[in-house]
């Protein structure tokens, strides 16, 4: 199958393309920045998902996974608008199987920065929406909503021992997920999973259902 991956550079993005190399699937990869992944069934284009003149003519996409994102930096046109131009562009047609949305665990808590929250929520809101639209064609939509994950856009937190702890004081598995975990979620859903559609999937190591009960 053809697999296009926005975001492809680095981190989720990066390691969901090498994934699906690695299961024999071609990928097309978008992003901002050059590729970073040397593989002959892999094509790269730079490609800022704001402008829809930059968008490339393609072969069919049969599996369409919106991973491209900024915190802080015009969150609602990349994380929101883009997503939602690349997905009308690419994602709905007929031979669609699956399109998959990186949401954030931030949807379900609020707790992040303002405009990364709304823009995020937006984008689970959307998943719900393609997911009516192309579930007559058999496809699925559905986001996968990840806390913590270890990676570059994360060293902040991870580098830093006093919050690093405290955030492992939140986290009952005690420990973030790593990019090929998130790549292996991203496979299952698009194609393992036929069936589940619609759905904004929770996955953060349940750090926001930490609970503390007390009692005498």
């Amino acid at each position: 199958m053809h697999i296009l991956v926005t975001g492809s550079s680095r981190g989720i993005g990066k390691a969901i393309a090498e994934k699906f190399l690695k299961e024999g699937h071609k990928v097309s990869g978008f992003d901002v920045k050059p590729g970073t992944i040397d593989n002959v069934s892999y094509t790269h284009y730079i490609v800022d998902i704001r402008k829809k003149s930059m968008y490339p003519k393609l072969d069919t996409v049969d599996i369409l996974i919106n991973n491209a994102g900024v915190q802080g930096a015009d969150d609602v046109n990349v994380n929101l608008l883009g997503t939602i131009d690349i997905t009308e562009e690419y994602g709905i047609h007929p031979d669609i199987k699956s399109v998959l949305m990186i949401g954030s665990a931030c949807v379900h808590t609020g707790s992040e920065f303002p405009v990364y929250a709304a823009s995020k929520g937006g984008v689970v809101t959307y998943a719900k929406n393609v997911a009516l639209r192309i579930a007559p064609y058999g496809a699925t939509c559905n986001s996968l909503d990840f806390g913590g994950v270890i990676t570059e856009l994360n060293a902040p937190v991870i580098d830093d021992e006093k919050l690093w702890n405290k955030i492992m004081d939140l986290t009952p598995l005690k420990r973030w997920m790593s990019v090929e975990e998130t790549a292996d979620w991203a496979y299952f859903m698009t194609v393992t999973n036929r069936f589940c559609t619609g759905q904004n999937i929770l996955i953060d190591g349940l750090e926001a259902g930490n609970a503390t009960f007390v009692w005498k």
